[in-house]
């Protein structure tokens, strides 16, 4: 096979790629990068995420649709899973199911930086739920771009029929 057969940027090095910065205080903060966004990968994502001391990357959530697999390169913290509460460490391996017994989110405790590998099926739709929040994201995606997507609070909504003929 000739490079010229190969589809582009098979091949991403996590320490070349562009990161990117968020914060939203006081909780949340973190650093990272994709490193499937424009490759040939259809079916996975993933990217590489580090969290300061006292951070967390995002809310503490479920998926319904989507596995996820976390992959501690540095450092060591906390995996929030259901009502507990387990230590992580560098080289841990921590793989998630879709549903509602598998509400996860990555806490970094400790005084260092913590470093990991998120790598997730990309199933679409997806619905994913918040319970601290009590809100859900709906989404669907075609092609790596969002085609629906509505985050909500859970509730009673509306009926089936209304605003219908």
């Amino acid at each position: 096979m000739n490079d010229k057969t190969l589809p582009p940027f098979v091949i991403r090095n996590f320490n070349e790629i562009e990161m990117e910065t968020f914060v939203r205080p006081p909780l949340y903060e973190s650093r990272g990068g994709s490193l499937t966004n424009g490759t040939a990968a259809t079916k996975l994502g993933a990217s590489i995420d580090i969290l300061p001391p006292g951070k967390r990357a995002c809310p503490f959530h479920l998926h319904h649709a989507q596995e996820e697999m976390f992959i501690v390169l540095n450092g060591s913290g906390t995996l929030r899973i259901g009502d507990e509460l387990r230590a992580i460490k560098e080289g841990d391996v921590i793989c998630i199911p879709p549903g509602k017994n598998w509400p996860h989110q990555i806490i970094n405790t400790s005084d260092q930086l913590l470093r990991y590998l998120s790598i997730s099926t990309l199933e679409s739709p997806e619905i994913c739920e918040y319970p601290d929040a009590d809100k859900f994201l709906a989404r669907a995606r075609v092609d790596g771009r969002d085609t629906f997507r509505r985050v909500d609070f859970n509730g009673e909504g509306v009926d089936y029929w209304e605003g219908e003929a």
